[in-house]
């Protein structure tokens, strides 16, 4: 069998990309998670952590040598040009590492899955030749990220808007799995889906 054709998986925040990626994970899909990786290509001893001290000082440093990720924040969002800056320099660095991460050895699905919550929004979607969506309404995004992270109403809701909206991402998708019917309807929809990729992409 040749590399496995990597699929995208994606959804707003609170709409269970984590849970619907492990159903896949079940049936022996190898998955990759972005927000792992651009936390792994930060890590002490990287080049990119390297220049990220130079750029901003040695104080964006935790006594442990590890990254103050909301000092971090707290700077670019602030300052857009510093924005661009981080993006420049983590981007490819996360794209390289997911590309190698998508590749495992003695591998015998024909499908990985990249699961990222920007993957539309960045250039992450390049690497994927299928996206899926994982699909809730906003009002259910907005209930289960108050429950998960213990933050207000608003803040969510400022999450959600600065994310691109639901229906942009619902028609970017070539599949949608719902996921705001019960646990075991989640699950069929999977079993569904893994059965059509597997079919469409065993033998490539």
């Amino acid at each position: 069998m040749g590399k496995p054709v990597v699929i995208g998986l994606t959804g707003g925040i609170g709409s269970g990309k984590s849970t619907v990626a492990r159903m896949f994970g079940a049936l022996g899909v190898h998955w990759v998670d972005a927000d792992i990786v651009a936390r792994e290509v930060v890590e002490p001893g990287t080049p990119a952590l390297v220049r990220i001290a130079e750029h901003f000082g040695q104080d964006i440093l935790q006594p442990d040598g590890q990254l103050d990720r909301a000092a971090l924040r707290t700077i670019v969002f602030k300052d857009a040009n510093e924005r661009e800056w981080l993006e420049a320099l983590l981007h490819p660095a996360i794209r390289d590492e997911l590309a190698r991460q998508l590749q495992p050895d003695n591998y015998d699905q024909p499908y990985v899955l990249l699961v990222s919550p920007l993957l539309l929004e960045t250039d992450q979607h390049t690497l994927t030749a299928r996206d899926i969506v994982v699909d809730v309404p906003v009002e259910t995004q907005i209930e289960r990220t108050m429950r998960r992270d213990n933050n207000d109403r608003d803040q969510v809701e400022r999450i959600i808007a600065a994310q691109m909206p639901r229906e942009h991402r619902v028609s970017r998708a070539d599949y949608i799995i719902r996921n705001d019917q019960p646990l075991a309807d989640v699950e069929q929809q999977v079993r569904e889906l893994h059965q059509e990729l597997l079919e469409l992409f065993q033998g490539q």
